[in-house]
């Protein structure tokens, strides 16, 4: 008979220890990074004023009890909301990922890093008007621009080497994980308690993947990082009440996450944190699609001005061949019915299709009343993705980090249009001198869909300025988006 697992409590695991050790100690001293924070929170919450456009999303904003009133509780921008901070982080990572229009980290696992601005956010505003309250100091701008820097390190690195997808459990994991750790920073966890905030963030339970593909694509992908996000908010409380951690939460033998979910292997890391994954990040700045196809409907988009140009029809194209990289095949090539607008933006050869007819794609462009357009359906039929190794090695090079596309158009007639590449899209840090100025174009635009004119200027007054939005107190900046 085996002898009995030893009952003795481990020292934490290693990997806790490391992101708590990062979140405490490390000062953020890249101008890059808080530059780049400073646009992610705008494109972040322009994001998430245009979702409040649509109802689908709105249905789930507000208190869970309706009427609910919350003292010096966390508002919601672009709504009259004043939450406690869990509901508050649910509502605004919601409101934030619905569209799915903003930055993306793609590696070994996907995902959305600016998912962690809804703990951070409603708690950094919550924690300033309870200390404005007790006459003591708020937050800064510069505390939520930090744990933005901090939370995309930490979901981004764990994310370059350990593949989450392949065991079928979604990237949400990690903004769960993300959030728990800068979040008790900020509610003011000790070492210990922050090592037991992160063991019970890991031990929890964690969302399948199952809502992102064929055939049960469906709208929780829209409101899964903000349950995760404000779930992290919770487990940090709860830690602080000094509720016990779990120090082996991963190696555990038989019951740890390696053994149980990640089949026995531990994470790998290519990189100790640091500022990278911020400095590095991706925007979605001209199309709401799945980045993996931000590059595939740039192409689309030179393609249709090549057929207004030529004379031809999509009735004339015989064949479209998406010459692409492998992480791009595995999730949003999709053959067969399409069943809603969550379905149509993980969908490459829709998200070709549109923009080839119409010369756009926009989030409306995923609703019932285009899909129904028999011509998007006649072209998907007609497209075939085929795998570049070239492109999915540049994809995971650290160097380069492209996600290219290549489109090739045969007609029937047999002519044929040149292929047309794009290996980086407009959000890719090579092309941030192009991007920017549209990432700002784009902020105005959102504002302009919720609030007058003078408040407008107010928030941008404020948001285009590094120096004046790093100063400024959570609850007041968080004010100025107020309905």
């Amino acid at each position: 008979m085996s002898a009995p697992i030893s009952n003795v409590r481990p020292d934490p695991d290693k990997v806790l220890v490391d992101i708590v050790d990062y979140v405490l100690n490390y000062e953020v001293d890249s101008t890059l990074a808080l530059d780049t924070a400073r646009n992610c929170l705008i494109d972040t919450l322009g994001c998430g004023l245009e979702a409040l456009s649509y109802p689908a999303c709105t249905k789930l904003m507000g208190p869970i009890v309706p009427g609910t009133i919350v003292p010096n509780g966390a508002r919601v921008p672009g709504t009259p909301f004043q939450l406690d901070p869990v509901q508050a982080a649910f509502n605004i990572g919601a409101m934030i990922r619905w569209l799915d229009f903003n930055d993306t980290w793609l590696a070994a696992e996907w995902g959305h890093p600016s998912d962690n601005l809804g703990g951070i956010l409603a708690t950094a505003d919550w924690l300033s008007r309870n200390a404005i309250a007790a006459g003591k100091k708020p937050l800064t701008m510069k505390d939520v621009l930090t744990g933005m820097v901090k939370a995309h390190e930490i979901q981004g690195c764990i994310a370059l080497e350990n593949s989450f997808n392949k065991v079928g459990l979604d990237h949400v994991l990690l903004v769960k994980l993300a959030s728990t750790a800068v979040v008790g920073q900020l509610i003011g966890l000790t070492r210990d308690e922050l090592i037991n905030a992160v063991s019970l963030a890991l031990v929890d339970g964690h969302s399948l993947r199952t809502y992102r593909h064929a055939p049960n694509t469906g709208s929780r992908k829209s409101w899964a990082a903000g349950d995760a996000t404000s779930r992290a908010v919770r487990l940090a409380l709860i830690a602080k009440t000094g509720e016990m951690g779990y120090p082996s939460v991963l190696t555990a033998k038989t019951w740890g996450f390696y053994d149980v979910l990640f089949k026995g292997n531990a994470f790998q890391f290519q990189r100790p944190y640091g500022s990278y994954v911020m400095e590095n990040v991706l925007f979605k700045i001209s199309f709401p699609a799945e980045f993996h196809s931000q590059t595939a409907v740039e192409a689309a988009m030179t393609l249709h001005a090549q057929l207004a140009r030529a004379g031809k029809r999509v009735e004339d194209i015989k064949k479209i061949t998406i010459r692409t990289h492998e992480a791009a095949i595995r999730i949003i090539d999709k053959k067969g019915p399409l069943d809603n607008p969550a379905d149509r933006d993980h969908c490459i050869q829709y998200m070709i299709a549109v923009p080839l007819i119409f010369g756009r794609l926009t989030a409306a462009d995923y609703e019932d009343s285009v899909a129904q357009d028999p011509r998007i359906d006649v072209l998907r039929a007609r497209m075939e993705c085929v795998e570049d190794p070239q492109f999915t090695k540049d994809y995971f090079d650290p160097e380069k980090r492209s996600i290219a596309n290549a489109l090739t158009v045969e007609f029937n007639d047999g002519s044929t249009f040149d292929e047309v590449v794009v290996e980086y899209p407009i959000g890719h840090k090579r092309r941030r001198a192009d991007g920017i100025p549209l990432l700002v174009e784009k902020f105005r635009t959102n504002l302009a869909r919720r609030f007058p004119q003078k408040q407008q200027q107010a928030i941008l007054a404020v948001s285009l300025d590094q120096a004046k939005l790093e100063t400024m107190p959570v609850n007041e900046y968080v004010d100025l988006y107020v309905i």
